[in-house]
């Protein structure tokens, strides 16, 4: 949060033009979602997105947090932006397939997911969320695949920490 405050300070006092405000806003953006400040992480991204917008990873930090709040639909329509201005992208493919889940559009979900192992066959969060909706239809087998391979390739990631979750409740005998 320091950071965060900080950064936002400078990015108010800097005399160089729009991007380089807008990048040191993006930074702060991403200290606030470390701070798990939200809210905040929101609304210094839609501040940066004034200054360059439709900007990709503006916008996939600002889905960040508005999923982080519950609003899949926000989130969705910046990631359809960010994926308009930067095709293919793996990290805005996968966090909308989070956000389409959530919506009830696994089909579009699943698109997603495919789509961004193409790109990274080794993408943790695509490989989280595609354990996920394979888990959801019913393919443990495969869920647990995706899930193990994502611990072997970015073990000490977020991603990895709600896949042990996810393996460990699907493990469980009721």
């Amino acid at each position: 949060a320091d950071a965060a405050k900080r950064l936002e300070a400078l990015a108010q006092s800097v005399k160089k033009g729009p991007q380089f405000k807008a990048r040191i806003l993006a930074q702060a953006g991403q200290a606030w979602l470390l701070a798990n400040d939200v809210i905040r992480a929101e609304a210094v991204a839609t501040t940066a997105l004034h200054l360059m917008p439709k900007a990709p990873e503006l916008l996939i930090d600002r889905a960040r947090a508005r999923a982080e709040q519950g609003d899949y639909a926000g989130a969705k329509a910046d990631l359809d932006i960010a994926l308009m201005g930067a095709p293919g992208h793996p990290d805005a493919l996968a966090f909308r397939a989070a956000a389409s889940r959530f919506l009830d559009e696994t089909a579009a979900a699943r698109a997603d997911t495919d789509a961004a192992l193409v790109r990274d066959p080794s993408h943790p969060e695509a490989l989280l969320e595609r354990g996920i909706l394979k888990r959801l239809t019913g393919d443990k087998d495969g869920a647990r695949a995706d899930w193990i391979k994502l611990l072997e390739v970015a073990p000490g990631t977020g991603a990895a920490d709600a896949a042990r979750a996810n393996l460990e409740k699907m493990d469980v005998k009721k």
